[in-house]
């Protein structure tokens, strides 16, 4: 009975978590990222490709430090400068 417990437990945890990803905020700076990269990838000016594409990870980037790190350990690290 005590594993059925902690089993139940532990698959609301999860639930949680999972989520916590998803969160509205979370779904809207994806679309607002990939709206970006449809914009780059549309552009023929390559100055202006690696512009929206570096606007555009720094939105994912952003959104994924925006719950205060709870879900930072999943999250690309997509910085352009490495």
């Amino acid at each position: 009975m005590k594993l059925r417990a902690m089993t139940a437990a532990a698959a609301s945890l999860l639930a949680l978590s999972l989520a916590a990803c998803n969160s509205p905020q979370d779904k809207a700076a994806e679309a607002k990222a990939d709206a970006l990269e449809a914009q780059a990838a549309a552009t023929p000016n390559e100055a202006q490709e690696k512009a929206l594409n570096a606007q555009a990870d720094a939105v994912e980037q952003q959104a994924g430090n925006a719950d205060g790190g709870a879900t930072t350990a999943n999250t690309p690290d997509t910085s352009p400068s490495k």
